[in-house]
């Protein structure tokens, strides 16, 4: 099964600070720097296979406006994964995540997202803007085309945001009470992952620094069950990432580590290609 990585450099919700638009740099930066290898931890070795099992396309170019934009990275990912490919893309506000499901769930039907951040993301609108990166998962599960939605890691949840994820039939697992364990999947996953799920000491290059939150150990065990379970990882996204906050390129290469982790899920041959 082949991969794709895919940047996709555009932070025009963020409601706080920009710079989520450079990570696709920041993270090849790191994946390229000679610091650690090509292999994953279930043993996959990403550096021969470039090119045959995952292949860079390098970054999208995206319009201003939030409906072209979302259009543009929508039409992109489409003809990414029209010929049976996967995604993984790096880069952007969490508001990218929305036209990339959009994409991915009109090629995989009864699709799971598996959601990790410190909020979930469900904001009706925000500050006026129904596009917001705080809104994503809201407009994802207006549309009706999402089977099931989990989120973890999740410790800022306002009262609107209970409301729409009773509303939306949101699995929230709070982190307060999580106790490390994915739920059994099955079919399709897509797998989001905002780096402010971890805690500020594993990820200060985040612009919503949420104190209390995940290992970046706890994050990669997570994906290791959903690994091993049942389901077919068929897409992924890494976001938030935002290099000007950053110290020593540390939230960066945790970027690369879950960009190397989720390509190796994803053409492991002992998946298969169903």
């Amino acid at each position: 099964m082949v991969v794709r990585l895919l940047g996709v450099p555009y932070d025009a919700h963020s409601s706080f600070l920009r710079g989520a638009a450079d990570a696709p740099t920041a993270v090849r930066s790191a994946l390229d720097c000679g610091s650690a290898n090509w292999c994953t931890e279930s043993g996959v070795d990403l550096g021969p296979l470039n090119g045959s099992a995952w292949t860079d396309l390098g970054d999208l170019t995206i319009p201003d406006g939030a409906e072209n934009a979302r259009d543009t990275i929508s039409s992109a990912v489409a003809e990414v994964i029209a010929d049976g490919s996967r995604v993984v893309s790096v880069g952007g506000d969490h508001f990218v995540t929305w036209p990339i499901v959009q994409a991915v769930s009109a090629v995989h039907d009864d699709l799971t997202i598996v959601h990790f951040d410190a909020h979930p993301d469900l904001y009706d609108e925000l500050d006026g803007d129904r596009y917001s990166h705080a809104c994503p998962f809201a407009r994802i599960m207006e549309e009706g085309r999402v089977a099931r939605l989990l989120q973890f890691g999740i410790r800022t949840i306002t009262p609107h945001q209970r409301q729409q994820a009773d509303r939306f039939g949101v699995e929230v697992h709070e982190f307060r009470d999580w106790d490390g364990r994915i739920p059994e999947l099955a079919g399709p996953v897509y797998i989001s992952i905002d780096a402010d799920a971890l805690d500020p000491a594993f990820a200060p290059g985040v612009s919503h620094n949420e104190p209390g939150g995940m290992t970046t150990r706890q994050l990669l065990d997570s994906l290791r069950q959903i690994d091993a379970g049942e389901a077919r990882v068929v897409g992924a996204d890494v976001v938030e990432i935002n290099p000007s906050r950053d110290v020593n390129d540390q939230t960066a290469m945790v970027g690369g580590k879950f960009v190397r982790e989720l390509i190796g899920m994803m053409i492991d041959p002992q998946e298969g290609d169903a």
